[in-house]
């Protein structure tokens, strides 16, 4: 897996590099915010390991620019700090779109379990995004097509693959032109007999 380095400290970062090549993953390097978004443009990394406190661009400054690219790809964006990661810290930096954190110095079993979870999670993100994009889906029913052009409920499709479970509801617009028209009818129905019973009198 490819992972951009993004470290100010020049020793810090060949540490963090050298980690990172011990664990078996391909590494760039940036040495602030802005090169490691120049970087990102030319290639771009789906996990970013970076610290916090820089020159000329931040880590939440950068990891806010990754999230507001509204068509890239999820990146998994780890925030190394040597700062305690008091509850104040943790939310600005989750507001910020910062996924997981990690103190200095660094540790290597806490550096494999991170990345470790990030590989899950943009598995997961993976195999949504081709599900979005291409579910041969009816036009009428709206039913799918599986693999063995078997056509099933969406709800069983996406059941099957991810596990998910649906709750369901009626949205106003279906409200209206299925549940109210058959609300009409019942009541014309229930109406119906009582005319019949007056009319035998």
């Amino acid at each position: 897996m490819k992972i951009l380095a993004v470290e100010d400290d020049l020793v810090a970062r060949k540490i963090l590099v050298q980690a990172l090549h011990r664990l078996g993953h391909e590494v760039a390097e940036a040495s602030d915010g802005v090169e490691a978004l120049a970087l990102l443009d030319q290639e771009p990394v789906r996990v970013i390991v970076s610290d916090w406190l820089m020159p000329e661009m931040d880590g939440l400054e950068l990891c806010r620019r990754i999230r507001s690219k509204l068509k890239a790809e999820y990146s998994y964006f780890i925030l190394l700090t040597s700062r305690t990661a008091d509850h104040a810290n943790q939310r600005e930096a989750i507001e910020a779109g910062v996924d997981d954190f990690l103190t200095k110095p660094l540790d290597l079993q806490e550096l494999w379990m991170r990345l470790r979870v990030a590989e899950r999670i943009l598995r997961y993100a993976t195999q949504v995004q081709q599900l979005e994009a291409f579910l041969p889906i009816c036009s009428y029913c709206k039913k799918v097509r599986d693999d063995h052009n078997y056509w099933q409920q969406i709800e069983g499709y996406i059941n099957q693959r991810t596990g998910s479970e649906f709750s369901h509801s009626i949205c106003p617009d279906c409200y209206q032109r299925v549940i109210v028209p058959e609300l009409q009818r019942l009541k014309g129905e229930q109406a119906k007999p009582r005319v019949d019973r007056v009319s035998q009198r």
